[in-house]
């Protein structure tokens, strides 16, 4: 098959390096033409010394959507919108959209399947899926063991996916029909695993953790449940499973701003200082968004919230969740 990733963060690249390795023809967009020319020489910035094989990098987008029938999205949430716009004006067959990408848009809470309707023609569009999971890139590119979630609202082109992506050797692929469920769940992870690590930066231990993860697969389930997905679905590979790596490794961009936050930097300082996009603290908002439209109990987003959008001091607003009234777990 052929097959064009549009985005060549780390991301984007362990994506289109899975897709070579299972023989498909591969092909990859980013206006970023530093990127383009290393992948172009077999590497990449973000995997020094790691050879990056069976690659073609490219700098015209019109190029990478005229070259296959399958479309990888893979670009921060914030962009989304913008470069499906321009996508929509250069198409001119239909494709299958595979989302990978893992956001909410503030002030509409539109995730990227809801994004893609509103701007893609649907004479344009022959199926959208959204591949998710627990995977950080520095391991899925050296080829350890991931599994991941085919979601589709089409079961044929939910399993076409997982067909396109599944191999043998490292990468299993189940499949779902649960798109929302899937993308709020992948989303809104980012944002519990913001506050792991600000309280792994105030230095209040494992404890801490398991706690913040238990209660925190709670909330994505409250939003998840008030956004139309199934509850079953954040406790699954795409919720809990995507929450525990991201949560508390630190391979997770979204874990090591907040270690920075806890250890004294501002919000804006610690996402300026990551090497990538800090997909959670959007994903804050967004969710504190919903909590508001829904009524939604999110005792641990209001506090995240509180902490990058309001300048409270993380200890207070710490305090400010263990002081609410006791009740029943």
């Amino acid at each position: 098959m052929k097959v064009s990733v549009l985005g060549a963060g780390s991301w984007g690249i362990t994506i289109a390096q899975a897709l070579a390795d299972n023989n498909h023809d591969v092909v990859i967009y980013d206006v970023n033409k530093d990127f383009v020319d290393q992948i172009n020489k077999g590497s990449h910035p973000f995997f020094e010394g790691y050879k990056i094989e069976k690659i073609k990098g490219l700098y015209t987008l019109k190029e990478a959507l005229d070259y296959a029938d399958y479309i990888v999205i893979c670009v921060p949430t914030k962009f989304t919108r913008s470069l499906l716009k321009e996508v929509n004006t250069l198409l001119t067959s239909k494709k299958v959209f595979i989302n990978v990408s893992k956001g909410i848009e503030p002030d509409t809470s539109k995730c990227v399947r809801e994004i893609l309707e509103d701007e893609i023609d649907p004479k344009f569009v022959r199926g959208y899926a959204s591949l998710s999971g627990p995977s950080h890139a520095e391991e899925l590119i050296l080829r350890k063991l991931t599994l991941l979630v085919s979601a589709s609202k089409d079961k044929e082109i939910a399993k076409e996916v997982q067909l396109l992506f599944a191999n043998n050797e490292y990468l299993r692929v189940y499949t779902s029909s649960d798109v929302i469920g899937c993308e709020i769940g992948g989303a809104i992870k980012n944002a519990i695993a913001i506050v792991s690590g600000v309280l792994t930066g105030l230095g209040l231990g494992e404890n801490a953790r398991a706690a913040l993860i238990s209660r925190g697969i709670l909330e994505i389930e409250r939003v998840v449940v008030a956004m139309g997905g199934k509850k079953e679905t954040a406790y699954g590979l795409t919720g809990m499973g995507d929450l525990i790596v991201t949560a508390s490794s630190l391979n997770s961009r979204n874990f090591n701003a907040g270690v920075a936050i806890g250890k004294g930097e501002s919000a804006a300082d610690a996402v300026k200082n990551s090497k990538q996009t800090v997909e959670g603290v959007r994903a804050v908002l967004a969710a504190y968004q919903i909590g508001k439209k829904y009524n939604l109990e999110l005792p641990i987003i209001n506090a995240a919230y509180s902490v990058l959008y309001e300048n409270v001091d993380p200890i207070i607003a710490i305090k400010g969740v263990l002081s609410r009234e006791l009740k029943a777990e």
